[in-house]
C-alpha cells in the first residue's frame, strides 16, 4: 500500500545529501567511511539514514558487527539515488553546454566488437562536428556496462540486454549480430589438421572471456553439450593488445568475430581455422535509458552512432570461410 507520508517526505525533504550518503554507504558498506566520504560526522550520517528508513518505512541497510549491508530495499535506493544524482549532474552540464555551445563530456559503454570499428568511426565523425564534445570509452561485459548504466554511470551502451529486470527500463536498438570464427596464429599446426573435431580443441590452450560474458557461457554449453571437460589451459581477458599478442607468439586459439582482427588476417599474420563452432551470439545493439533525457553531447553522439551503423551494416563483408 501506498504510504502519503513517505511521498510527502520524498518529495519535499530528501536531500541531496540524503542520496549521497545513500550512494556512499553502498559503496563503502561502512557508515564512519561513508560519513567522510559525504563530508558529514557520523552521528549526522546516522540521523539521517535513520530518517530515510523511518519515512519509507523499510530497512535499508543490516547492522552489522563491521559496517552495514544493504537490503534488497537499500539495493534499489542506492541504485536509484547514484541515477538521481548522475541527472543532476547531467541538468549542470546541460546549462554549460547550452551557455557555450555544444560541448560537455558523453560516458559510453561498449562490448569488444564495436569498439574497434563502429564506435571509433562515430568518435571520429562526431568530433569533426562537435569537437569540444569529450567522450569517455568503456570496453567490458554487456552485464557489466547495463549495470552502470542503470546507475546513471553511462549515457548510452553498445551491447546486449541479458535480463527481464533491466529490460523494463531501458529501450533496446538492434545493430547486428556477431559470427564467431576460431582465430589461431597464420602456421598453426591445427591448420594442418583434417577432420578436426570440437575433442581436438577442448585439449588446446584457449583465450577465453571472463565468466559472466554472454560468449562464455556458450562456450561452456558446448563443451558440456558434448560431454566434454573445459579447456585446462586458459588465459582469461577482453584486452585485444593482449589477445592478438598471446595469439602471435604462441598456440593459443579464440573465438572471436573476424572484423576484430581484421587487419591481421589481410597481413596473413593470423588466420581462421577451419572449423565451425555452430555460435550464434544474440544481436547487440545501442542501450538507453527510458524516460530520460540525454544531454545534447550525448544526443549528438546516439545520432552518430545511428548513422554509422546503418552505412557499416548495410556493406558488411561475408565472413572468410
Amino acid at each position: 500500500m501506498h504510504d502519503p507520508k513517505a511521498n510527502r517526505f520524498v518529495r519535499s525533504h530528501l536531500k541531496t545529501r540524503h542520496l549521497v550518503l545513500l550512494v556512499e554507504l553502498g559503496r563503502h558498506g561502512s557508515i564512519l567511511h561513508a560519513a567522510q566520504a559525504a563530508h558529514l560526522t557520523q552521528p549526522a550520517a546516522s540521523k539521517l539514514l535513520g530518517e530515510l528508513e523511518h519515512a519509507l518505512g523499510v530497512p535499508l541497510f543490516e547492522r552489522l558487527p563491521r559496517g552495514v549491508q544493504p537490503t534488497r530495499y537499500g539495493e534499489v535506493m542506492i541504485r536509484r539515488a547514484g541515477a538521481a544524482l548522475a541527472e543532476m549532474d547531467a541538468a549542470y552540464q546541460e546549462l554549460m553546454e547550452l551557455q557555450s555551445g555544444l560541448s560537455g563530456r558523453v560516458a559510453v559503454g561498449t562490448v569488444m566488437t564495436p569498439s574497434t570499428g563502429l564506435l571509433p568511426e562515430a568518435i571520429k565523425r562526431l568530433k569533426a562536428t562537435h569537437s569540444r564534445v569529450q567522450v569517455s570509452i568503456t570496453v567490458d561485459t554487456s552485464k557489466l556496462l547495463i549495470q552502470h548504466l542503470r546507475n546513471g554511470e553511462l549515457d548510452l551502451v553498445i551491447g546486449r540486454i541479458l535480463d527481464a529486470e533491466s529490460a523494463a527500463e531501458l529501450n533496446f536498438e538492434p545493430l547486428t549480430d556477431e559470427p564467431h570464427s576460431l582465430i589461431v596464429r597464420a602456421g598453426h599446426p591445427l591448420m594442418e589438421r583434417e577432420n578436426l573435431r570440437l575433442e581436438d580443441l577442448a585439449c588446446e590452450a584457449w583465450i577465453m572471456p571472463p565468466h559472466g560474458s554472454i560468449l562464455r557461457d556458450r562456450l561452456t554449453a558446448l563443451f558440456l553439450s558434448h560431454g566434454l571437460d573445459q579447456p585446462v589451459e586458459t588465459v582469461e581477458t577482453l584486452a585485444l593488445p593482449v589477445i592478438t599478442n598471446l595469439l602471435l607468439g604462441s598456440d593459443m586459439l579464440v573465438a572471436l568475430p573476424q572484423e576484430l582482427v581484421l587487419p591481421y588476417l589481410d597481413a596473413g599474420l593470423l588466420a581462421v581455422l577451419p572449423f565451425d563452432l555452430g555460435l550464434r551470439m544474440d544481436a547487440y545493439g545501442i542501450v538507453t535509458r527510458r524516460q530520460h533525457q540525454l544531454s545534447p553531447g550525448a544526443e549528438a553522439t546516439l545520432r552518430t552512432l545511428r548513422e554509422v551503423a546503418a552505412e557499416r551494416y548495410r556493406r558488411r563483408p561475408e565472413p572468410r570461410s
